[in-house]
């Protein structure tokens, strides 16, 4: 099992007004999840659901209240500093909206290159190589390097994003609602793009939306969130 997660709890403490007393709030109550490799497993809900803390806390961004995160079989929040480093690399994130997640002054190249040398992908003499190679696995062109973000249309600009993320070639892609934020033409053309990539690198993805019919359409399996409490969702893909 790639991903195994059990009776898993996340509460937050908020002060609801000005002078009162912070107050208990569950967003997540025993949360199970598994999710075997090559899968892409859809996470519905509605908007407070629940479905970006509990991407925030696989990716380790939140700790949980109680319950426990595996991944190949390992506790993630017991990963020595070596083990966090290199499950960063395996484990990514697409966001859902690529207006504001890519840095509107750095040019893509710039984007990128961040990435790769951060993690050391590439040796600096190849660094121009490994990116151009990117660009062309998400459908853009090496030229597209010195573009900066604005002079992308919206579903290049998820590309980009795309393609930041497989820089450090994962093999695990949280995707969080990577498409809404697009008109239904180009949802249709990432999501299928996406189906493209996975097929090609053997990639696993956790797609979250509250989009029900596209989450019908390309999810293996659909589980949703209500309440906190993640529950089989009957409706299959196609």
């Amino acid at each position: 099992m790639l991903l195994s997660i059990s009776n898993l709890y996340k509460d937050f403490w908020v002060r609801p007004a000005l002078g009162k007393s912070v107050v208990q709030v569950p967003v997540l109550r025993g949360v199970e999840l598994e999710v075997s490799k090559g899968e892409i497993v859809g996470i519905l809900g509605d908007s407070g659901s629940g479905k970006s803390t509990l991407a925030k806390i696989i990716l380790r961004l939140l700790e949980p209240s109680r319950g426990k995160v595996c991944y190949e079989g390992k506790d993630i929040f017991a990963f020595s500093p070596k083990e966090i480093l290199n499950w960063r690399k395996r484990v990514q994130i697409v966001f859902q909206n690529p207006f504001r997640s890519l840095p509107p002054r750095k040019k893509v190249g710039a984007i990128l290159r961040e990435v790769v040398r951060y993690h050391r992908m590439a040796e600096r003499e190849e660094e121009y190589g490994y990116i151009h190679n990117l660009l062309r696995l998400v459908g853009l062109s090496p030229e597209d390097a010195e573009r900066f973000p604005f002079q992308f249309s919206g579903g290049e600009r998820q590309r980009i994003a795309i393609a930041r993320s497989l820089a450090v070639q994962p093999e695990f892609l949280i995707l969080d609602e990577p498409t809404s934020n697009l008109d239904l033409s180009i949802q249709a053309q990432v999501i299928n793009f996406l189906n493209e990539l996975r097929k090609r690198l053997g990639l696993t993805y956790l797609f979250i939306t509250h989009d029900r019919q596209l989450a019908g359409y390309f999810c293996d399996r659909l589980l949703e969130l209500k309440e906190g409490i993640l529950c089989p969702n009957e409706r299959e893909r196609r």
